[in-house]
């Protein structure tokens, strides 16, 4: 299974794509690649949006995923920011959605129990587990891209866990 994670945001959107390989010993995970997109905070919103979409659809269309895996909507105490975060959330969905793959969703608290174990753990931990966890030899630059590897992570270990209890 291959896994397109991303961690969106207004002005840096972090992808990262995770596979994971079954085999006689259990399954490793095993790192694709990790980026960001970069946006030009000085763009009107309307082309930032096309940009992030159209930067990833081409990511989409490149690493061809399995599925697309997302942060969900966390609650913001600014209002605005949480509406912008959720017009890249629309767009990356949106992405997946005409690329045709189906997108998971998972809570930030998912996210970091299922890769560090705690559920408000620190983002330096996150990055640390997610180092670990693909045998990587530095964190995963930006600090966005190892976010939406994270994500990618949470989603391979739920569908694993889905799949054990369904045998």
């Amino acid at each position: 299974m291959r896994v397109f994670g991303i961690d969106c945001g207004t002005e840096v959107t972090g992808y990262g794509v995770v596979e994971v390989n079954d085999g006689a010993r259990g399954s490793k995970l095993r790192p694709v690649c990790a980026g960001a997109v970069r946006l030009n905070k000085k763009d009107p919103t309307a082309e930032r949006l096309l940009d992030v979409y159209f930067k990833l659809t081409e990511l989409l269309q490149f690493w061809q995923p399995d599925v697309v895996a997302i942060e969900d909507v966390f609650f913001s105490a600014n209002a605005k920011s949480a509406l912008k975060l959720g017009q890249v959330r629309g767009v990356a969905m949106l992405a997946a959605a005409n690329y045709g793959v189906p997108v998971a969703e998972y809570a930030p608290l998912a996210i970091k129990n299922s890769v560090v174990g705690y559920g408000l753990a620190a983002k330096e931990q996150v990055q640390f587990m997610v180092t670990r966890l693909l045998e990587l030899d530095k964190i995963p630059q930006p600090a966005d891209a190892a976010d939406a590897l994270a994500i990618a992570i949470c989603h391979i270990h739920h569908a694993q866990t889905a799949e054990h209890l369904l045998r």
